[in-house]
């Protein structure tokens, strides 16, 4: 939480009167803040944390008791009060003042999208000038809330993902895999459908994790990844390669091939929605049957949670309201892994690496970890950058995976790779962060922005990780899946 001293949210879940999340905000500078008030009875000092991107904002949660409170800010050891806020004159001076019901109302908010030309690096940098209450939500909101969504989902099509215009593309299963490499590369994609021309119809997704097992394999067969043995694997070859590999058994003991996992136009988006929290990918094709039998099928649209997700925001952003869940801060729900110090342990890993991490280490991750992204950090933990499934494709830039070695290229110069590959004029920044106090509607807004798959949840000030949280993370919350 924000401030070494603070202990919000440390109460919840056990008995006792009830605590409510409160957010207090200094606005106007400093060197060192901190929080007093009749909550502390005026002995102890909560410090405050500088906003990042905002260093004159200070912040900090604690959890209050429902009342009448007093408190003021000590900032660089003057006793200071905001005057834009309530206060009154007492026995410790001027104070400002709050008071807080047993069941206080949601606080209205936009819901809409943020600008797109925001600093990925950057959390939230909005200048509080007040001070946000959010009441713990209760069984039937937190229902309410997802029987509205679940009906919205079940009543929607497919079809209406579509865009009006755009392209799709799709990979020949004959293509080596070193083309496509450069194909996804030169897009700006980490996957692609697989279309067989023989049988007309798609039959696969060559994903950048496919690209990780490839590099990881080949590596096994020598000290350098060449591009010769590139050219001598089809796309075609590597799925039925990797086939053999993960083949399953049937009930009656029969090896039997995975199924294609695709949607159709008129679909609903909770059913596509269930298809892939289910199987773990990141889309599915949507495949239009032009006859009874199957044959003649057209490749319309790639789907993905973040189209999914984007239409709930669309749909409830106007009615915000009837979705009591969307202003209520991420912590209180647990959404996504966390630190277990920091929250309620989910039973997953959170993976973190160092800078001098090699590149082996953070594929075998990846997939030991069944995760699509890893912070990268200091020795503090506070946050450096973000490696993700989808930057392998820079190692396809002046092919540079041949003349490397996955365990003596560090994640650093990995990073390096990247940074020239995306932008050779400057730094695009990939790390989307957020807070834990950030309400669940802020949250989704940012995760449908364009490339953004997860946010890093940060302290604020120390950008130290306290933990992650995807799109899969909050469709899964969202449907009471998890």
């Amino acid at each position: 939480m924000f401030g070494s001293g603070s202990t919000a949210y440390q109460s919840r879940g056990l008995p006792g009167p009830i605590l409510i999340p409160t957010r207090f905000v200094w606005p106007y500078g400093g060197r060192r803040v901190f929080l007093s008030g009749s909550f502390t009875r005026w002995e102890e000092h909560i410090p405050m944390s500088p906003m990042e991107g905002c260093p004159t904002v200070f912040q900090v949660v604690w959890n209050l008791t429902p009342g009448y409170h007093q408190y003021k800010f000590f900032v660089d050891g003057e006793w200071r009060h905001n005057e834009h806020q309530p206060f009154v004159t007492g026995n410790f001076g001027t104070v400002n003042t709050v008071f807080l019901q047993g069941e206080p109302d949601i606080i209205p908010s936009s819901f809409s999208p943020e600008t797109s030309g925001r600093a990925n690096m950057d959390v939230d940098n909005e200048v509080f000038t007040h001070m946000e209450v959010a009441p713990r939500i209760s069984a039937a909101d937190l229902e309410v809330s997802r029987d509205r969504i679940a009906v919205f989902l079940s009543t929607h099509k497919v079809y209406e993902l579509l865009p009006e215009s755009g392209k799709v593309i799709a990979l020949d299963v004959g293509l080596a895999v070193k083309e496509a490499f450069h194909i996804l590369y030169e897009q700006g994609i980490p996957g692609a459908p697989l279309w067989d021309f023989e049988k007309g119809q798609v039959v696969g997704v060559l994903s950048a994790l496919d690209f990780i097992l490839i590099l990881r394999e080949l590596g096994n067969h020598g000290s350098n990844i060449t591009e010769e043995q590139l050219e001598t694997h089809t796309i075609a070859a590597w799925k039925a390669g990797k086939l053999n590999l993960n083949r399953q058994l049937d009930g009656n003991g029969r090896y039997y091939p995975p199924q294609l996992i695709s949607a159709g136009p008129d679909d609903s988006l909770k059913e596509v929605a269930v298809r892939i929290l289910q199987n773990k990918v990141a889309t599915v094709p949507v495949v239009h049957k032009t006859s009874e039998d199957g044959s003649f099928p057209q490749l319309l649209h790639i789907a993905s949670l973040a189209c999914i997700l984007k239409c709930i925001c669309r749909h409830f952003r106007y009615s915000s309201s009837s979705l009591p869940i969307l202003q209520h801060p991420i912590s209180e729900f647990r959404i996504g892994t966390w630190v277990p110090n920091i929250g309620e342990s989910n039973g997953r890993l959170l993976a973190m690496l160092r800078p001098n991490s090699s590149l082996a280490d953070a594929l075998s991750l990846l997939i030991q970890a069944e995760v699509s992204s890893i912070p990268i950090v200091d020795e503090t933990n506070s946050l450096l950058d973000v490696y993700s499934r989808s930057d392998i494709t820079a190692l396809a830039r002046d092919r540079a995976y041949t003349q490397i070695r996955l365990n003596e290229l560090t994640i650093y110069q990995t990073l390096q790779l990247r940074q020239n590959a995306n932008s050779p004029h400057g730094r695009v920044q990939k790390c989307h962060m957020c807070l834990r106090s950030d309400p669940l509607h802020k949250v989704m807004e940012r995760l449908t922005e364009p490339g953004v798959r997860r946010l890093v949840i940060v302290e604020a000030g120390s950008k130290r990780v306290e933990g992650i949280i995807s799109l899969s993370d909050v469709l899964n919350f969202l449907l009471g899946l998890a």
